[in-house]
């Protein structure tokens, strides 16, 4: 490892849940709900995180508008 990487730990059963969504994800197998319920908790919990941390955030829309530019009349 360079000095450029940094180690991240990752639980176990955290990897094992995104081996499973990606094999659902490629092949179409079926997706255990406790797995699928685990993958929204989590996600859940990352998004309160971020809202803790910065609040409210609109950027979509604005961004959106600013690309495609004006509409014709």
């Amino acid at each position: 490892m360079n000095a450029t990487q940094s180690e991240t730990v990752v639980d176990p059963k955290i990897l094992a849940d995104e081996e499973t969504v990606m094999a659902h994800f490629l092949t179409g197998a079926r997706l255990d709900p406790e797995v699928a319920r685990r993958v929204h908790e989590r996600a859940q919990h990352i998004r309160e995180e971020i809202y803790r941390e910065h609040g409210f955030v609109d950027i979509a829309v604005p961004a959106i508008r600013e690309l495609r530019g004006e509409l014709p009349e």
